[in-house]
């Protein structure tokens, strides 16, 4: 079993994903499985897996899901089923991580905690400055360089590198320690606790809402924004529909209204039991897909 799974979400951005790929290739961490969670890309997005897949120093694992729609929640509870790690991070296709990204999540994970990281949002022109040695050499995550090549926020989390002085910004920071998909980290028993992620939720704060859900059943968030860093790639959002959002915020309403710890509408679709369900009970293969069909 490896120390910890990855889950990487993607949709229709291979080349993001490839610099994302190449990012964790470079960890001081090898101990990992990597599993690409595909809400319905292209055909473009398997071939650059498939490409790459004897490259890496990883497993690489590839699901997909037809494209019907913003189905990320439903990717993802996927995803967790085919992990074979008791810990799991997850982030997304357009976030490069520093190469100590994976070691910071497993030296600050506790029994009892989720773990809340944070990123750099990188222009769009800079975003398409880097290339594949900016990726390899690590110049794609450092500070100086992406300043002097376009980057104008003078953010703290590229510049901390001392372990003292990231432990204190951690602790000093006053934003909260929220359940945000493209850095976070959690136990698997944690996540099937509350029955992952809620598959009825489109874009607009869904790992937001299994957070609160986290929160409600006694697992608390702890910031590790200067320590677990990545940059974001930015891109355009083609997914984003009207009326997205309201219908997210509506649930997250709910969840704080009851003070929710589980979804009916997640990894088990069914009601609450009597006992949260063991790791176990989650399906792993029936009706999915390692990778579209030729």
């Amino acid at each position: 079993m490896p120390a910890v799974s990855v889950l990487i979400s993607t949709y229709n951005e291979p080349q993001w994903l490839e610099w994302v790929l190449l990012g964790y290739a470079r960890q001081t961490c090898t101990d990992f499985e990597m599993i690409v969670v595909d809400d319905g890309s292209g055909p473009a997005t398997r071939a650059r897996i498939d490409a790459l897949r004897s490259t890496l120093p990883f497993p690489l694992r590839h699901f997909w899901q037809p494209d019907e729609g913003y189905r990320k929640c439903r990717a993802m509870n996927r995803g967790i089923g085919m992990a074979n790690s008791d810990y799991l991070v997850f982030s997304d296709g357009d976030c490069v991580p520093r190469a100590d990204f994976l070691a910071s999540h497993l030296a600050l994970r506790r029994p009892g905690w989720f773990l809340s990281g944070g990123y750099s949002k990188l222009p769009m022109a800079l975003s398409h400055r880097i290339d594949r040695d900016d990726i390899l050499s690590g110049r794609a995550i450092d500070y100086r360089w992406l300043a002097a090549h376009g980057l104008q926020r003078h953010t703290l989390k590229l510049r901390a590198h001392h372990p003292v002085v990231k432990a204190t910004l951690n602790r000093l920071t006053p934003v909260a320690p929220r359940f945000h998909g493209h850095n976070a980290s959690a136990w698997k028993a944690d996540i099937v606790r509350v029955n992952g992620w809620d598959e009825r939720m489109q874009y607009g704060g869904q790992d937001l809402e299994l957070g609160e859900r986290l929160n409600n059943a006694g697992i608390r968030g702890r910031t590790i924004r200067y320590s677990a860093v990545c940059v974001h790639l930015e891109h355009p959002r083609d997914h984003k529909k009207p009326g997205m959002r309201e219908n997210c915020l509506a649930i997250r309403a709910e969840t704080r209204r009851t003070r929710a710890s589980w979804s009916a509408h997640g990894l088990l679709q069914e009601a609450l039991p009597v006992r949260a369900p063991s790791i176990r009970a989650i399906p792993r293969a029936h009706g999915w897909i390692e990778s579209p069909p030729g």
